[in-house]
């Protein structure tokens, strides 16, 4: 038994610290370091940098609300991308929608889904899926090079803003994403926690309205990251983020641990400490 803790440290102001059972894995990649550690609360937990990702207990809560709010209204999902998401747990929710005919997924370090196929290979479960195409490559420049209205729905599945993430936060980088989607598709992100992140998080939703006409926060919870409250974002030119696909989404609910249609809904209801301003 290993008795040792693990800590985030986030900006010097929040930590949160893991009973660790016993290290799996560590090592340096070309663009971070990957480690995965046995947890007494979390079970096997991937980290990046020194930043919690996933963690077998509780991904659930965010790879559910990550990708299911943007594919149970989009008008059309046949054509996803992902960009980041090594874990491989929004592409195994994305996977789950039948609708769903070709993902591809972008993520720029191979080593992050090479570890968590092996370490977290119940979150990792879907890359043996014919649909999917796995590319190893920035998501900036794949998205630079991408037609125009390639997809119907581009999920953002970046960790914080630093290391190969930090080009994944901005209004340049949030201009492609808008360009290569299919004028009626959805683009969801994780957009960090307002509680010890206000600053990012307003800046993040200052950026995306700047280009999309319909920008919706939604809240959740996301026990891993230590933050309390935890929030994702729809985006779009004209989709409504409360109309529900009902036949879409009450199949994949047969599915999901956390998601469903009532949770959609009140997600979307903004505290009005973060409305004001916004709405």
């Amino acid at each position: 038994m290993c008795d040792e803790w693990i800590e985030e440290n986030w900006a010097g102001l929040v930590r949160h610290g893991l009973k660790v059972r016993a290290w799996l894995h560590d090592e340096t990649s070309p663009f971070q370091r990957i480690q995965v550690a046995d947890t007494e609360p979390y079970g096997r937990v991937l980290m990046l940098d020194g930043i919690f990702q996933t963690s077998e207990r509780d991904e659930h809560y965010y790879h559910e609300m990550l990708a299911h709010p943007a594919l149970v209204t989009a008008p059309e999902i046949a054509r996803v991308l992902i960009v980041g998401g090594g874990d491989g747990g929004t592409a195994r929710q994305v996977l789950r929608h039948a609708e769903v005919r070709e993902l591809v997924m972008v993520e720029i370090d191979e080593r992050v889904v090479r570890v968590s196929q092996e370490y977290l290979p119940g979150i990792a479960s879907a890359f043996g899926d014919a649909r999917l195409e796995l590319r190893f490559e920035d998501g900036v420049r794949y998205l630079a090079d991408a037609p125009d209205g390639a997809f119907d729905v581009i999920i953002l599945d970046g960790s914080d803003p630093v290391g190969p993430s930090r080009s994944l936060f901005g209004a340049a980088f949030y201009q492609q994403c808008a360009r290569v989607l299919e004028p009626a598709g959805v683009f969801a992100l994780q957009s960090e926690s307002p509680n010890v992140m206000g600053d990012l998080w307003r800046e993040v939703q200052g950026a995306l309205r700047g280009v999309f006409p319909r920008v919706h926060p939604y809240f959740g919870y996301a026990p891993l990251y230590g933050c309390g409250m935890w929030t994702w974002t729809h985006c779009s030119r004209c989709v409504d983020p409360l109309a529900v696909i009902e036949r879409r989404a009450g199949a994949v609910e047969h599915h999901t641990r956390y998601y469903h249609r009532g949770i959609h809904r009140g997600a979307f209801a903004l505290p009005n400490e973060l409305r004001r301003g916004f709405d």
